[in-house]
């Protein structure tokens, strides 16, 4: 087996580290520099006519708040390895955002967090991550479920019988899945991944749901307040029927983090199209959540991503 010399592992992983935060900075640029859908002269007219100290800060907390529920859901659940701090788990997850900001739908942020842990731990740490995921992708179909169902009643973007149709095959998948849970794929079976679940205390199942709708609320009301910035005055429940709805779609899509507003931004001037909402202000608008919920976090996670440690020992 080759070995490499300690100096030469060093430079390795210093550039790893840089080729990881110059990537998600490049990205970050890229898509702010070459999007001619921004109109930034629009933006900063309606920004000094509504401009206002608490409504700016109001909305930044709603972005620390999302991020640190997303925190919290990381500290309970890997407390099945073993007990860390806030401190320690906002490290991991904003360092594990950075690392899968440009990788297929954040795959990169599972080895990010596993490289915190001992390589014995990795899978529990990759399927802990899944299981942070999972609670989050569910409650957006929930609830985006939901949404699409109250805005196709008020404006009838697909017929009834397609929703019926749509409906069934969800139920008939579900039938199927549960009917095959024993057939094993390499080893795996929906059965041993359920096992798997149920091995996890209940009570911290339950915080997980918890934290995940918290989540949920602050991120979707985040999107609410920032239209009334803009001037978009439309009742809540369409609103946030809306939101919910735009959210689970662009969610549906294979996609990568730094593309996450482009992917959002598309399915979302569709759906507010159908309001009379004006294009730019929901491209500005899914521009700023991608702004404050990825990009500053990412910023942040990198300084976490240049001071990481490689483990000497296992």
């Amino acid at each position: 087996m080759i070995s490499i010399p300690h100096k030469a592992k060093q430079f390795l992983v210093l550039l790893v580290k840089l080729l990881v935060v110059g990537g998600a900075f490049y990205f970050i640029y890229d898509q702010l520099a070459n999007n001619n859908k921004l109109d930034w002269q629009k933006f900063i007219a309606l920004f000094r006519k509504n401009q206002s100290v608490v409504g700016i800060a109001f909305i930044l907390l709603l972005s620390v708040l999302n991020r640190y529920f997303e925190i919290l859901k990381w500290q309970n659940l890997v407390k099945v390895i073993r007990q860390i701090s806030v401190g320690e788990a906002t490290k991991q997850v904003l360092a594990a955002l950075t690392a899968g900001i440009f990788t297929p739908n954040g795959v990169g942020e599972y080895a990010g967090k596993a490289l915190y842990y001992p390589k014995t731990e990795a899978k529990k740490v990759v399927f802990l991550n899944l299981i942070c995921n999972g609670i989050q992708m569910i409650l957006t179909v929930i609830y985006g479920v939901f949404g699409l169902l109250y805005f196709n009643a008020k404006f009838n973007v697909i017929t009834t019988q397609t929703v019926a149709v749509l409906f069934g095959g969800f139920i008939i998948i579900l039938i199927v899945l549960f009917s095959i849970k024993k057939i094993k794929i390499k080893g795996y079976s929906i059965e041993k991944l359920l096992h798997k679940i149920n091995e996890i205390p209940k009570s911290i199942h339950q915080k997980n749901i918890l934290l995940g709708i918290c989540r949920y609320i602050v991120f979707s009301h985040q999107y609410y307040f920032l239209f009334l910035a803009f001037d978009v005055d439309l009742p809540y429940l369409t609103l946030m029927a809306t939101v919910t709805s735009v959210y689970f779609l662009a969610s549906s899509l294979p996609t990568f983090q730094f593309l996450d507003f482009a992917v959002k931004g598309s399915v979302a001037i569709y759906f507010f199209g159908k309001l009379g909402v004006n294009e730019w202000i929901v491209v500005f608008i899914t521009t700023l959540m991608w702004f404050l919920n990825v990009v500053l976090p990412v910023i942040l996670g990198s300084y976490y991503v240049l001071n990481f440690k490689t483990k000497t020992t296992e």
